[in-house]
């Protein structure tokens, strides 16, 4: 098995051992000049930081965890990643063959419980499959619309021997190598025609108002300049989903900011004032669309996307190209004429000009500050900084205020809204980036559900700057609870230990507090030097507990009509 994963470029396996894993453990010992393992503190973090690691590199991650708990202690990472498309696989141990389906001794059937969260899953049954497995299981992970796939192995399984199998022609494989090669060439057959294409851009030409909602897609698929060209040739405002967030420069003239529940004014008027949405490589979330029918009511709406099955599933396409985002809209402006006049005049630039943060409470430390801070403090180390975070209040300011430059610098769970995924996939994203700064921005609230993972940095010399934004407070809850709950604090207050920078400590991780700007520059100052130096450290920057994330749609609400205030 593990020269299978040698053989597919692995170089690193996050994961924790027990019993029923012990063998491939041992084979991994005895690799371990080939082949790296991190050993995490909860499985659960080994699936982050697999999903920290694929994200952060267009690579596969792998993670490793034996049977019974240390599998369902994956599930929440495997969901993570199933909803924000991540390559990944999981594999994991189980009782031997003989005795599964007996309810044994740390036996789940791991396979049931994560079939719908994988794109597919295997028991292995044979040890001359096992090889072939692990190719079919790379190549899913990657074709059409990736995701996470994972490998169940019987314990009696990793105890045999058995021949690697050659990578040959389809005629000398065995069943299960015929089906992968079937799939590489599925994964290169082009899935949309001419005709699609000219039906794009009929619709292009005709539009007086054409806004582009672009989603993870874009970066998943390497589109990220393809999707500049073509909104420069419409003059066409641009605004990004959460996970699409990087797919274009802040600063970018047409760029409009995040759409959708915590979207810019700009962003949201441009939608429902377009003739024409142009959605690429976005699934129509209800964060983003917040009532269906209300959403985009006046544009036609053209869809791009590599998944047939996202096409009307939550917006009623006039008409759609199915297929690699790239190659898609390659052809569009292949096609497209080179001077495209449109209706826009100044009212977008009139919009841009309402900024969330114009709204916010005046406080000691804002979350603005802390965020425009850091990132001006990582501009001295190149720009190439990556922004990974946990859910709450803090991603979404970190989504409105960061100035995205590049694809693959913002990790975040957008799908599954993961608390505790950050400090995982942080490392995950600086095992696979050595010489990139790393950053979470995390909640006292998600942090409490991750530290353990402060060991790991530790560990393994990982420098990791993590900024606490600690209001004591589950604070979207408590935002929720505030507007629509008239201010009953049911079960939101955290004030309680540990004290985050004393913690720090005990795991070997500088500490620093701040409570103020000046403060916050001094520890920031600080925990750039250790980063330098090579270590990991930890801000607990202590903000507002009534501090709020806007503008914002209530639920139900068109996505133009936000509380400003």
């Amino acid at each position: 098995m593990i020269e299978a994963l040698i053989e597919q470029g692995v170089d690193t396996v996050f994961g924790y051992p027990g019993g029923k894993v012990l063998n491939i453990y041992d084979e991994l010992y005895q690799c371990r000049d080939r082949i790296r393992h991190i050993l995490v503190s909860h499985e659960q973090h080994a699936a982050h930081a697999a999903d920290g690691y694929a994200r952060s590199s267009g690579k596969v991650g792998v993670c490793l965890a034996t049977s019974g708990p240390g599998a369902t202690n994956l599930v929440t990472g495997i969901a993570t990643a199933y909803m924000d498309s991540v390559p990944l696989v999981a594999i994991t141990g189980n009782v031997g063959r003989s005795i599964l389906g007996k309810d044994s001794f740390q036996e789940v059937d791991t396979a049931g419980i994560t079939m719908p969260i994988v794109k597919h899953n295997w028991i292995v049954k044979n040890a001359e499959d096992l090889a072939e497995i692990v190719r079919e299981a790379f190549i899913v992970a990657v074709s059409g619309r990736p995701g996470p796939v994972l490998i169940d192995i019987p314990a009696d399984i990793s105890a045999l021997e058995a021949e690697m199998p050659p990578v040959g022609t389809l005629a000398s494989l065995p069943i299960q190598g015929a089906r992968a090669w079937r799939l590489s060439q599925r994964s290169l057959r082009q899935t949309f025609t001419e005709a699609d294409i000219d039906r794009a851009v009929n619709l292009l030409v005709k539009a007086k108002r054409p806004t582009i909602y672009a989603g993870g897609g874009v970066i998943i698929s390497g589109a990220s300049a393809t999707l500049i060209a073509l909104a420069e040739r419409l003059g066409a405002p641009v605004s990004l989903s959460l996970m699409g967030l990087g797919a274009l420069p802040y600063e970018h003239p047409l760029y409009t900011g995040m759409v959708g529940m915590h979207g810019s004014v700009a962003s949201n008027k441009a939608v429902q004032k377009a003739d024409l949405l142009i959605a690429i490589g976005a699934r129509f979330s209800d964060r983003v669309t917040s009532s269906p029918d209300k959403f985009a009511s006046k544009a036609k709406v053209l869809h791009f996307d590599i998944d047939p099955a996202e096409i009307n599933k939550n917006i009623q396409a006039e008409v759609s190209v199915i297929g690699n985002i790239r190659d898609t809209l390659r052809h569009v402006l292949e096609k497209l004429p080179a001077d495209i006049k449109t209706e826009w005049n100044d009212d977008i630039s009139t919009w841009k000009t309402k900024l969330p943060h114009t709204h916010h409470r005046k406080t000691t430390l804002h979350p603005r500050f802390i965020i425009k801070e850091t990132a001006k403090a990582l501009g001295t180390l190149d720009n190439d900084a990556i922004i990974v975070t946990d859910v709450g209040q803090h991603q979404m300011w970190t989504a409105q205020f960061y100035p995205f430059s590049k694809p693959r610098s913002f990790l975040t769970s957008g799908g599954l809204g993961t608390m505790g995924f950050g400090l995982g996939a942080a490392l995950g994203a600086k095992v696979a980036n050595p010489s990139r700064p790393v950053v979470l921005f995390t909640g006292d609230g998600c942090f409490r559900m991750n530290c353990a993972e402060l060991g790991t940095l530790s560990a393994y010399h990982l420098p990791v700057l993590v900024v606490v934004f600690s209001n004591g407070v589950l604070g979207m809850v408590r935002q929720w609870q505030t507007i629509f709950y008239e201010s009953r604090y049911s079960e939101t207050n955290l004030n309680r230990p540990p004290d985050f920078v004393k913690l720090a400590s005990a795991y070997g991780v500088a500490g620093f507090r701040a409570d103020s700007e000046a403060t916050f520059t001094t520890a920031l100052e600080a925990a750039m030097q250790e980063l330098v130096a090579g270590r990991a450290a930890v801000i607990d920057a202590h903000i507002d507990k009534d501090e709020r994330v806007l503008p914002m749609v209530p639920g139900g609400k068109p996505i133009d009509e936000q509380i400003l205030s």
